[in-house]
């Protein structure tokens, strides 16, 4: 096996551009870690924020960018895994996926479900984790509860209305255009609604017949969170999982104290390799058999080769995407 591999590295805090490919020495895998030959890795939001400066890379983890990979198990601790070298795996990572090689802790690798690509199989660990953890255990989204997400074609947005709908839930979505709308609504969504010329809490208080909505799912935050208090139901819990909107907002707690709503929030990259393993295991038992059916499938906006991360980033930064932006290696 090599000694060194390609990837992409941050040079300095700033523009796409100052992703660059370099050699970096081949990672050499710890105890409960699998090495994976990285043949595709997701581009995510939290990339983008680390290459600006603002999401600091946790103590021990790699500082190159990249949260989910997917790619053949190559070398590490196998014995008694479950993994087998030559498996085909998806994992969450907390850095290292732009390379050709990749370390991924045991727990948080699963095994890429039948019939999709590498690619798509790459898509997945990142925002399905992410989703699985806000909305089914933070959020506890239980059968016959109605479910919003805010941003409904980005990567998060996409995993989560397949994954509410295929498991019974009423989904709604909000999206930045008419086109971007109906897009959700393919997807699952009862209702796409456009945030740029629609009340998102008035169209949700008529389609739910004044009652509001059990979780929301929540990438802004900032001047949505009072919009938000006001569109749950009573009992309704909002999840914030990004700060895209800003990092303040006011709060009617009159309205949390009488109608018992609730607002939590967290962030994945920093928990441990249990909780993870955790999140790793309901998503085997409760949505990778809905994978296996096509009841949800990955959407792929586009590809890039490793090389052209900067291209990628750009890409995200624009806005346009519906789904998921993929960099792929030879």
């Amino acid at each position: 096996m090599k000694t060194d591999m390609r990837a992409i590295e941050i040079t300095q805090y700033g523009k796409p551009e100052v992703l660059q490919i370099c050699s970096r020495p081949l990672p050499v895998p710890g105890a409960g870690e699998l090495l994976i030959k990285v043949a595709a890795a997701g581009v995510n939001r939290p990339d983008v924020l680390q290459r600006l400066g603002f999401y600091p890379v946790p103590p021990g983890a790699s500082d190159l960018p990249g949260l989910e990979v997917a790619g053949e198990v190559v070398g590490g601790d196998v014995q008694g895994s479950g993994f087998e070298l030559g498996d085909q795996v998806c994992a969450l990572v907390q850095g290292g996926g732009y390379a050709e090689y990749c370390l991924a802790p045991v727990g948080q690798c699963l095994k890429a479900p039948a019939g999709l690509s590498m690619i798509e199989a790459a898509s997945l660990p990142e925002t399905y984790f992410t989703v699985w953890s806000n909305v089914f255990q933070r959020a506890h989204l239980s059968p016959g509860e109605s479910f919003l997400v805010q941003g409904g074609t980005s990567g998060i947005g996409v995993a989560a209305i397949q994954i509410a709908r295929a498991l019974g839930h009423r989904v709604f979505a909000t999206a930045g255009s008419d086109e971007k709308c109906r897009a959700t609504e393919r997807l699952g969504a009862e209702r796409g609604i456009n945030y740029k010329t629609e009340n998102f809490v008035e169209v949700v208080k008529e389609l739910t017949t004044g009652k509001g909505i059990d979780v929301i799912l929540d990438m802004v935050a900032g001047s949505y969170v009072p919009k938000e208090i006001n569109c749950l139901a009573d009992d309704g819990r909002l999840a914030i999982i990004a700060l895209l909107g800003g990092n303040s907002a006011e709060l009617d707690l009159g309205q949390v104290l009488r109608r018992r709503l609730t607002v939590t929030g967290s962030t994945l990259r920093p928990r441990s390799v249990a909780f993870k393993a955790k999140i790793a295991a309901e998503l085997q038992a409760s949505v990778w058999p809905l994978l296996a059916t096509k009841q949800i499938v990955p959407v792929i906006h586009q590809t890039f080769p490793l090389e052209q991360a900067a291209q990628a980033h750009a890409m995200m930064e624009e806005g346009l995407h519906i789904g998921k932006i993929m960099l792929t290696l030879d």
